[in-house]
This record gives structure tokens, C-alpha cells and sequence, in this order.
């Protein structure tokens, strides 16, 4: 029997790999559920999952842990994750780019700034989010703009964007200034550094939407998206048109970084490691690569959230812990390749 399953693995890679992709997100998710301050066994985690989905009351505190308490964070960290990875695949085929990361153009900079200053004149969460994700469609538009205006095409976007990145942190850090230092500074220092612990299911009920959406349009289109790095005449030869396709890419991937933003703070490093790690494992076809991002991210996403809540007596802002994974993997990966571009 184990020699068949075996010859069956090794005979169909493709369908190995198909399943263990669906499985990890699943199998990370039940394990964050279980793992924390208060340990819960598997039994009690698919009883108190069993019991929400029938509608059923919490019975007991084991149960409120997991429906309140951890499901909500780790479904955030799963759509965050798988969405701040499908936007940095998208960005890096776009501009051709192996750096290019889901703040190419400015968007989670002015959506920080738009949380920041909702922060400041006292608005509740909903109002967080929706000032977020306007800021940072705000950025986009001007980037693009600004991207127009030479000859250069893609690489003075990117130019444009990082100038208005720069310019929507420095408002950031105007509005830390103004803040009141006792009670206003503090959260926003806090939030800016990302994290989980707003998770609610009115917060994903907001935000979750157009991550989704957003997701599932990349998904449909994973096979043009392949197309994104031709110039214009190479993909009219192929009879499509690289402009539309571009800039439905840049508002969907913007769409799906503003509401990470305005959701979990700003989070770096998911959308430059997780498609370069995809990348090694799958290849740089979209076709493969889009779906693996998904999975992979969201899975990388939750174990970072369960180590943000679990190591420390005090949780631990998610961006110093993708900092401190990603910097030394991404250097890993290039000493692999012998220094080539990734």
C-alpha cells in the first residue's frame, strides 16, 4: 500500500502539489485555533466550529475563545496574507520588477494616513477603514497622474510612487506629532505596526469584500496576467488590450492593499517574500503562481499571527515579526540563486 501511494505521488506532482495548497491554509487555521494562552483540544475546537455554524449558543468558554476571540483574527490574517500576496505577484509582473511589493504606488502609505488622521479626529473603526481605503485609492490616483506625465511609462510610475509614498508618510508622521501623547500617540504608534487584535466580524464584514472580490477577479484572469510585462505591441498582436489589463490590475491590487491597510495596519514584507517563495516551488506562470500565493500567504499570514499572540507575554506587533522572518529568508533565497535576480 505504501509503495502505491508512493509511485501515485510521484507520478502525479501536479496533484500532490493541488492539495497540499488547499490543505495548508486549512490545517494552519485549525491549529491557531487550538494554540494560544489557553490551550484547546482539537475536539472542543471542531465542536465550538460545529456549534457556530448551526447557529447554536457558545457553550462555554472554550467556545467563545475560538468564535470571539480567534476566528475573527485569523480570518483576517488568512485574507490579508493571501491578498497582500497576490498584489505583490501582480505589481512584480507588472512593473517587471522583482523588488515591487503592494506599496509600489503609494497605496499603503496613504492608507495609513488615512487611518492615522481617522485616529486623530476620533472616528470609530468603521470610519477608520473607510478613510483608509479613500486615502489609499487617493494615492493610486495620484500616482497615476503624476505616472502619466513623462514618456518613461511603467519605471516613472513606479518613480511617482515612491515619491508619494514618501509624501504620505511624512503626513503619518505630521499627525504623530499633533497626537495627544498620552492617549492618541500611543494607538497609532500601535497600529501603524500592524496587528490583529481589532479583528472583529464587523471589521470583516467591511473590509473582506473587496479583498475577495478583488481575489477572485485575479483568479479568473490569472491566464492574461502572464501578458503584463509585454509593451503595447506585443500584446496587441495577441489581441489584447495591456492598457485596460493593466489598469484593472493596479485597482484591484489597490483595492486589496487598502482594505488590508485599513483592517491590520501596514504589514510589510508578505507581498515580497511569499510570490518569490511561490516562484521557486511553481514556477513564474500566474496560472500557478496566483492560486499558490493565495494559499501560501494565507497560511504564512495565520502562523505569524499565532507566534505574534503566543511567544511573548505581551503580543507582538506582526510587522516586527515578518521583518525578522522575512529579511533572512529573502537573503536565503538569493544566496540559493547565487546572487541572480529572483
Amino acid at each position: 500500500m505504501a509503495e502505491k501511494i508512493r509511485t501515485y505521488v510521484k507520478d502525479r506532482p501536479g496533484i500532490v502539489s493541488k492539495v497540499l495548497l488547499i490543505l495548508f491554509p486549512f490545517v494552519v487555521l485549525i491549529i491557531g485555533l487550538a494554540v494560544g494562552r489557553i490551550s484547546i483540544g482539537l475536539d472542543d475546537v471542531f465542536g465550538a466550529i460545529g456549534r457556530l455554524f448551526s447557529g447554536q449558543e457558545a457553550a462555554g468558554m472554550n467556545d467563545v475563545v475560538v468564535r470571539s476571540m480567534r476566528l475573527p483574527r485569523l480570518l483576517l490574517a488568512a485574507l490579508a496574507g493571501a491578498g497582500l500576496a497576490v498584489s505583490g505577484a501582480i505589481f512584480q509582473g507588472l512593473f517587471s520588477n522583482p523588488l515591487a511589493t503592494p506599496d509600489t504606488l503609494g497605496v499603503a502609505s496613504g492608507s495609513g494616513f488615512g487611518a492615522v488622521l481617522a485616529m486623530l479626529l476620533g472616528f470609530n473603526m468603521t470610519g477608520i477603514q473607510l478613510l483608509a481605503v479613500a486615502f489609499g485609492i487617493l494615492a493610486v490616483v495620484i500616482t497615476a497622474l503624476f505616472g502619466k506625465a513623462a514618456p518613461e511609462g511603467r519605471i516613472n510610475m513606479v518613480l511617482a510612487g515612491i515619491m508619494v509614498g514618501s509624501l504620505f508618510s511624512a503626513l503619518i508622521s505630521l499627525v504623530k506629532f499633533t497626537a495627544d501623547t498620552e492617549s492618541q500617540l500611543p494607538a497609532i504608534t500601535y497600529w501603524l505596526l500592524g496587528g490583529m487584535d481589532s479583528a472583529g466580524y464587523g471589521t470583516l464584514a467591511l473590509g473582506a469584500p473587496p479583498i475577495i472580490i478583488c481575489l477572485i477577479f485575479f483568479f479568473l484572469i490569472r491566464y492574461r496576467t502572464n501578458l503584463l510585462p509585454l509593451n503595447e505591441d506585443e500584446a496587441r498582436s495577441m489581441g489584447v488590450n495591456i492598457k485596460r489589463l493593466r489598469a484593472f490590475c493596479i485597482v484591484g491590487a489597490t483595492m486589496i492593499t487598502a482594505s488590508c491597510v485599513s483592517m491590520c495596519g501596514q504589514v510589510g514584507w508578505v507581498g515580497l517574500i511569499v510570490p518569490h517563495f511561490c516562484r521557486m516551488l511553481f514556477g513564474s506562470n500566474n496560472v500557478k503562481l496566483i492560486p499558490a500565493s493565495v494559499s501560501v500567504g494565507a497560511g504564512f499570514m495565520m502562523i505569524v499571527d499565532t507566534l505574534a499572540r503566543t511567544v511573548s507575554p505581551k503580543e507582538i506587533p506582526i510587522s516586527v515579526l515578518t521583518a525578522i522572518i522575512g529579511a533572512p529568508f529573502f537573503i536565503l533565497m538569493l544566496r540559493r540563486r547565487g546572487g541572480k535576480s529572483i
